[in-house]
Order: C-alpha cells, then structure tokens, then sequence
C-alpha cells in the first residue's frame, strides 16, 4: 500500500499518513496503530546528514547487515567470526556493532576496555589488526556493567553518528552487527545506509521453530525493506565435541554426579583407541520441522549452511579469539569457513 511515495505497512490503520510524514505516529489516525511507535521515533524527511554519510561510505565496496529474529542465536558470534575470516583473507573490514542495549562485539573480539579516540577526520575504530577495525558503544560506556537506557532517537543518533563521523577509511567490507528484531536500530540503518548501497544481510537462526517464526517476520522485514536476503544460517546446528573433549559421569544411586573422565578416557585408549578421532553428534533443538533449510525453501531465499554447536567455538568468543586461528575449532571452523567462502564468491 502506497501513499503518495512512501510506502505504508500492510498492518497499519486506515487513512496512515506514510511513515515519512511529520504527523507519523501522532495523527489521530495512529493510535492504536502497531506501528505507531517506530513510526514517531524514526528520522522524516529529507536529511542533511544522509549526503555526510554517503561521502563517508563510497570508500567502502561491500555493506553486509547479520541479523536475527531471535535474540541467543550467535548473531555477534558470526558476526565476529565473519569478520575475522574476510581479514584472514587480506580484506581490509569494519565491525561496526549498533546493538545499542546489548553490545558484545568488543567483548567478542578481545577489545574490552579499549577508548576511541578523535582526529581531524572523525572518530578512529579500535584496530584488532590493520586490516581489522571495530566500532561500538561498549568502547563509550564507563563501566561494562553500565546499562544503556535509551530511546529511539537517541539510538538514531548514534547510529548516524557512527555512520558518518568514523573514519574506516578504504574497505572491502563493512559487517554491521544488529541488534535481534525489526526495532529502531534496523529501520534507522536501512534509511541511513539504503542511499549507499548495501550489499545484503545475513540472517541467523537456530533450527526449532520458536527461533525459524521469527526469522520469518526478518526475512518479511528485509523484503519490506528492499534489502536482499544474502541467506540464512542455521547456527547450534546440533552438538558436535571429539571424544577427547568429552566429560565423563557416574550417578550414585542418591542422584549424585562422579567424575570419571580420567577413568573413561583411559579406557578408551587402551580398548578402542580408534574412538578418540571421532565425534559425537547429538540434537539440542528439534529439527524435526525441516529447520532453517526448509524455511528458506519456502520463503524462496538462499540457505548457506549450518554451524554445528562447538563447545570450542563458544570457547573463542568468550577469549575474543578467531575460531580459525588453529585447529581448536575443528567442527564449527570448517563449516563457517564454507559459508563465509560463499558470502566473498558472490560479491566477487
């Protein structure tokens, strides 16, 4: 549905103003709308700062937005593992994490504690490496503790502050992590990036349907949007650990829980040494509904590939390391890395 050129949400009342009119969500027509409160907070009309962010951005090839329907899934996992995969690859890339409420990117990627700092050409990222630079609010906050409680146009705010006041200068690739949902964050980067170009987003999920719903409404989302669907990733894609990572119980007749890992892996080398190069596969989240392959199928978007649940892999982000920096991550690397291969093939 249209209103002159702006295009009105299918679920909006009768006689809506368009989303980019002044009286957006604050019409007599609004109330009650379920729209009306992003509809209030969003930017409207022409923007000055829009022409400040284009410049900023023409030095940046490829745009990709990670998002996620459901919050927990590994969206900032990816994210940072994603990031660190295209610099392993001589890709100069930006990290820039407006996950305003919750920001886990620096944390991720081993930057806790670090300041930004200003020049004469804006605000510089913190660099992990040289070609690997990151932006977000926890480098603001006094405390990692600290909450963010704020509303929509402040969060706008920082966005578009981020977006044409940091200075990445020439990338090959800047990966925005947002925050789960279709919120403030999402319409706002959208409108501030959509003059520029973006590539595509990403969309992470896990495989049981209450996770899949949600990413529906994402997808939904992107499409409103005109923002392409890259494709899908199904993440915690069941468990995978080797044996030798393995931890061992015995349960008492009381209910009490024995180690005996030493005892069983010892075992193993003397009986059936052969098991200690293989790995256990076990469900955590049912996918007896087809999971996120189905759904892409259905939806008609691409599904890239699944990352099985790695104990190791949760491991690296916690230390802020890259899975692919050695042989630690030997089920989940792998299969990241042929996603991520996928992602660079096609903006190739």
């Amino acid at each position: 549905m249209e209103n002159g050129n702006h295009e009105i949400p299918e679920n909006a009342n009768e006689h809506c103003p368009g989303p980019q009119s002044e009286s957006a969500g604050k019409a007599d027509a609004c109330e009650g709308c379920p729209n009306q409160q992003i509809c209030a907070t969003a930017p409207k009309g022409p923007d000055p700062d829009l022409v400040a962010i284009v410049e900023r951005m023409a030095t940046v090839k490829h745009k990709i937005l990670v998002l996620s329907g459901k919050g927990g899934v590994g969206k900032s996992t990816f994210s940072a593992q994603l990031s660190f995969a295209l610099a392993d690859m001589d890709y100069q890339v930006g990290l820039l994490d407006i996950d305003i409420c919750g920001p886990s990117i620096p944390k991720m990627l081993g930057l806790e504690g670090q300041d930004i700092h200003q020049s004469n050409l804006g605000w510089s990222p913190i660099y992990l490496e040289s070609n690997l630079g990151v932006m977000s609010i926890g480098f603001m906050l006094p405390h990692p503790d600290e909450a963010v409680i704020w509303r929509g146009p402040r969060k706008n705010g920082l966005i578009k502050q981020f977006l044409k006041d940091v200075h990445w200068g020439e990338l090959d690739y800047l990966v925005v992590d947002a925050p789960p949902g279709t919120s403030d964050e999402h319409i706002s980067i959208v409108q501030f990036l959509q003059a520029t170009g973006i590539n595509g987003a990403v969309i992470v999920t896990t495989p049981q349907q209450v996770s899949l719903i949600d990413v529906r409404k994402e997808i939904s989302f992107c499409k409103k949007v005109g923002i392409r669907v890259l494709g899908v990733v199904e993440n915690m894609s069941g468990l995978r650990q080797s044996i030798p990572d393995l931890k061992f119980a015995k349960l008492s007749e009381a209910g009490d829980e024995n180690d005996v890992t030493e005892w069983a892996l010892n075992y193993i080398k003397t009986n059936a040494p052969e098991l200690l190069s293989m790995v256990t596969c076990s469900e955590v989240f049912d996918s007896s509904g087809g999971g996120a392959a189905k759904m892409c199928m259905e939806m008609g978007v691409p599904f890239l590939g699944k990352v099985p649940m790695d104990p190791q892999l949760c491991k690296a982000a916690e230390e802020g390391q890259s899975c692919f920096a050695d042989q630690k991550c030997s089920t989940s690397a792998p299969a990241l890395r042929r996603i991520i291969e996928k992602l660079v093939a096609a903006h190739q």
